[in-house]
């Protein structure tokens, strides 16, 4: 093991257990308290929060994911590249307006709570999925589709066992950057009652305890960090196995 998997392996024996049993840390927290305020979260349970958190950023990435890789594979094919235009004017829309923005529309339309928040990150990761899509699919060569017409595939089959599996390390890099920008993001979210590891970070400052503050900002850091790292293998892992199966039909 090289000594960036044991970081790696170390970030997240600690992270799971800070999340689990937070208390065991309370020395470490108790020097940036003042007037005998509590060292760790005490409003609620920290690993509920990390799930909670981590649920909302999942949903909306895969809800993301589907729309922004059907819209890029929409735009690729004939029949839709004129509509790209379009397309890239609508995935822009969540990096134009500030996701507090989208939550104070959102709100009075389904509520406090996870949705506003959902559709902020929602259309707040469209836009690295679409770009990504769009750039992993155009890439594909000409003479690998003609080969593969050559081999009697028709639009469907070339889509899904030939353009979709070499555009899938870029795509995945999209959501990569999509993954980590929600979860940064998803702490505003407990400005709606979304439950969150925000939440923490928000009793920190309203009680000026910079002891939760920094417990929630290390949570989401961690969480960044290794799932960008996670990715990230599987993005080479995948870049590998492309390359091989590229040497061996050459």
């Amino acid at each position: 093991m090289n000594l960036a998997s044991l970081l790696r392996l170390t970030a997240l024996i600690l992270l799971v257990v800070f999340i689990a049993m937070p208390q065991a840390f309370a020395f470490l927290f108790e020097p940036l308290t003042a007037n005998r305020a509590p060292a760790i979260y005490n409003q609620g349970s920290l690993l509920f929060l990390t799930l909670q958190h981590l649920r909302t950023v999942v949903l909306a990435t895969l809800a993301g994911t589907v729309l922004a890789v059907a819209l890029g594979i929409f735009v690729t094919r004939p029949s839709g590249a004129e509509f790209l235009p379009l397309s890239r004017s609508l995935v822009n829309i969540g990096q134009t307006f500030p996701p507090i923005a989208v939550l104070a529309i959102a709100v009075p339309l389904v509520g406090f709570g996870e949705k506003p928040t959902f559709i902020a990150l929602f259309l707040y990761g469209l836009l690295p999925i679409f770009e990504n899509t769009l750039t992993g699919l155009t890439q594909v060569s000409p003479q690998t589709l003609e080969a593969a017409r050559g081999m009697g595939m028709n639009a469907r089959q070339r889509l899904f066992q030939v353009e979709l599996p070499l555009a899938f390390p870029v795509i995945l890099a999209g959501i990569r950057l999509s993954v980590i920008i929600s979860l940064g993001t998803a702490t505003i979210g407990s400005t709606v009652a979304a439950k969150g590891l925000g939440e923490v970070i928000i009793a920190g400052l309203q009680s000026n305890n910079i002891a939760f503050v920094l417990q929630g900002g290390l949570v989401v850091a961690l969480l960044a960090i290794l799932i960008h790292d996670g990715l990230g293998l599987i993005e080479r892992f995948a870049a590998r196995k492309l390359g091989r199966s590229l040497d061996e039909v050459s």
